[in-house]
């Protein structure tokens, strides 16, 4: 469970986790999506995993959110405020910005929601 509360949780995540469901489908469709991060066991990444679970709780209403829900966000968040910081000299198409996208941040801002 996060320090943090659920409006501290909801506000960070609303700012960071800044692509849509879809965009984080199609993302998930290619060949980058799937070139990064570590195998958990079963032929995935966590990043890929969190990404089918973030699709979930964006299409969720806030007043539906289940406590592992709030902490998976939380979790996201973590995730893309630690990696946020580490941004590699040339971010564009590297495995820094693939992982990113697989957490539902597009660094970018391309994304049309940024």
């Amino acid at each position: 469970m996060s320090s943090k509360s659920r409006d501290e949780i909801w506000d960070e995540w609303g700012e960071l986790v800044n692509m849509a469901p879809k965009q984080i489908e199609d993302w998930l469709e290619t060949d980058e999506s799937k070139s990064v991060g570590a195998d958990s066991g079963d032929g995935e990444s966590q990043g890929r995993k969190s990404a089918r679970r973030i699709i979930e709780i964006k299409r969720t209403n806030k007043g539906d959110l289940s406590d592992d829900d709030w902490d998976h966000m939380a979790a996201v968040v973590g995730y893309i405020k630690r990696h946020g910081a580490q941004v590699p000299r040339d971010p564009e198409g590297s495995d820094w910005e693939y992982s990113m996208k697989n957490w539902g941040h597009d660094p970018s801002g391309k994304n049309g929601m940024a």
